[in-house]
């Protein structure tokens, strides 16, 4: 229970309970109720082709049956690499069925990225779409024959497109193409169709409990590479109950899910706690903000979780005065601040306030969420159901006075188990105070007299590139492997529409000096890693400052750049 004594109870929304009692059940357990009770309702619309809830389940099963047949058993690990679409739930399901654990992968990372969300998690098998298949198998080509993949499922997003998309849904020609694309098939991998249709290795009974490992999604400190965080059944159900809550939605909403399916914001809105509300999903696998607006007015969209940069671009479309945006109810998003002329113009327009709010892979998304009918602009929100934050000092973790700045330190249902394979780094991870475990967010922060938590800082390095998470140490790493690079050391820079974006400080070996230039550096980082890693600015330098100890001094480098922007 939360203490009552928290400022943010007095504000607490009076329609929500303050803990929630979360069913013990499994992910695929949601699905056969929504199934059961919303058979013919879609969950999905992905450009005007509708996918039940019926059809999702027996796709599902069918496919959770093909995996075992390759030797997928319970608790074994499945890579999901590709965009959003139907195929996604599809997956994702199959492998709850499977009693198995998803690994979700960012579609846009390349080969020499790819290879350790094999080895690390020692995955079983990936499926993916089309337009990453290649990555796939030269990632798994590279490996030991005994840390490679068991099977490899790929799917054309065409299998889930209709024959002919409706002109008012039809993105842009390039996209299309993109979309009905059909590139060669891997050596060894199978396609979706088939694997569907491969009924005769029916799935066995469904064994997972609340308290077996459901979804190992990576994230990445201030050193080294990604790390996975182990997700049960039990830590996913709080966010799927408790986000429905909160947005008041049901099986009457209609979503628009854009933030990507692999992130942890899209995976609990878009896969989990959607189809556990029995809402529908209008589905898009890259943002256009011309096509957002004409599916918002096309489908009459009710719920949108977005980042801010989402909302600002829609408002910069010469178009938007023309787009139906009527119907919606509750928007609310985060991994961004919301400028307050955004939010002004969002209010004045549509009477609708943004709800921002706060979380990370850790929390399985939201652990602070601000109420729709009392939201602070540029601010976390307040804890949510059943979850205490504290604000404490970093070095004695003292509990620190309103007002003053300190790190937010987190304990409620949502929180994950661990580290996969990292005592350590879980040990580190989390404070007993008060009778409670608390998980360190490594974010610096305030809070209010009204119990509302604000961002200041991060303890941890991090980038906030328009909500994607950017990890220099893992920028750096992958920098050393270009031929011209000595050193590396990746900060924060400025940028006017990203929030921030990615900058490298390079020493370059003598040999490449006066032959290779910053935009060369630029052009290799976007062959061998996400676009969204790769550097925008590359600075070449003579030295890097380094303590008596020999480690870079990154802080001086950040705040030398702070202090010129």
């Amino acid at each position: 229970m939360i203490p009552n004594d928290r400022p943010h109870l007095k504000h607490w929304p009076r329609h929500l309970p303050r803990d929630l009692v979360v069913p013990e059940t499994s992910l695929w357990f949601n699905l056969e109720v929504s199934a059961a009770r919303y058979p013919h309702k879609p969950v999905t619309w992905f450009f005007g082709r509708a996918l039940s809830y019926a059809d999702l389940k027996a796709q599902a099963g069918s496919l959770a049956g093909w995996l075992q047949g390759q030797g997928v058993k319970r608790g074994d690990r499945v890579a999901l690499f590709m965009q959003n679409c139907p195929q996604y739930l599809v997956a994702f399901y199959a492998v709850m069925r499977a009693d198995a654990v998803v690994v979700p992968v960012n579609p846009m990372n390349r080969v020499d990225e790819f290879g350790h969300y094999i080895v690390d998690p020692e995955t079983q098998a990936v499926i993916c779409g089309a337009d990453g298949a290649a990555i796939v198998a030269e990632a798994n080509g590279r490996l030991p024959a005994a840390q490679r993949l068991r099977a490899m499922l790929v799917t054309r997003y065409a299998d889930m497109l209709p024959e002919a998309i409706p002109a008012e849904l039809r993105p842009a020609p390039a996209v299309e193409a993109w979309l009905r694309a059909d590139p060669p098939l891997p050596d060894g991998a199978t396609r979706w169709l088939e694997a569907l249709g491969a009924g005769a290795v029916p799935a066995g009974p469904p064994q997972a409990g609340p308290d077996d490992l459901a979804l190992l999604p990576y994230t990445s400190g201030t050193t080294g590479l990604p790390k996975g965080c182990m997700h049960s059944h039990r830590t996913l159900l709080p966010n799927a109950v408790g986000g429905a809550l909160w947005g008041q939605a049901s099986a009457e909403s209609t979503s628009l899910a854009v933030v990507p399916m692999f992130h942890i914001t899209g995976m609990m809105y878009g896969v989990i706690g959607s189809v556990m509300a029995g809402l529908t999903m209008v589905l898009l696998p890259r943002w256009d903000r011309e096509l957002a607006g004409r599916m918002i007015s096309h489908y009459r969209v009710t719920h949108w979780t977005c980042i801010p940069t989402m909302i600002i671009d829609l408002f910069a479309s010469p178009q938007y005065k023309q787009f139906d945006l009527s119907s919606l109810l509750y928007l609310s998003g985060g991994g961004a601040a919301m400028p307050e002329a955004v939010a002004q113009r969002l209010l004045d327009e549509f009477g609708l306030a943004f709800a921002e709010g706060y979380g990370l892979t850790e929390t399985a998304a939201p652990s602070h969420a601000n109420p729709p009918e009392r939201a602070k602009l540029q601010c976390l929100g307040m804890p949510i159901f059943g979850t205490d934050s504290l604000v404490v000092d970093p070095e004695t973790l003292d509990e620190m006075s309103i007002g003053q700045t300190g790190e937010i330190i987190t304990s409620g249902p949502m929180v994950f188990l661990g580290y996969w394979k990292h005592p350590e780094a879980t040990a580190a991870a989390f404070v007993e105070k008060n009778g409670r475990r608390y998980f360190r967010t490594g974010d610096l922060g305030r809070m209010d007299e009204d119990g509302y938590f604000f961002l200041t800082d991060r303890l941890k390095r991090m980038i906030n590139a328009s909500g994607y998470k950017v990890w220099p140490s893992e920028v750096e790493l992958l920098l050393y492997g270009h031929p011209a690079v000595a050193e590396a050391c990746v900060i924060a820079a400025k940028d006017a529409y990203r929030g921030e974006t990615v900058k490298a400080i390079v020493v370059l070996r003598a040999e490449a000096k006066g032959t290779v230039s910053e935009q060369d550096v630029i052009a290799w980082a976007h062959e061998h890693m996400a676009a969204y890693k790769a550097p925008r600015i590359v600075q070449f330098a003579e030295t890097l400052p380094k303590s008596g100890s020999g480690k870079v001094m990154w802080r001086l480098l950040q705040e030398a750049e702070a202090k010129a922007s």
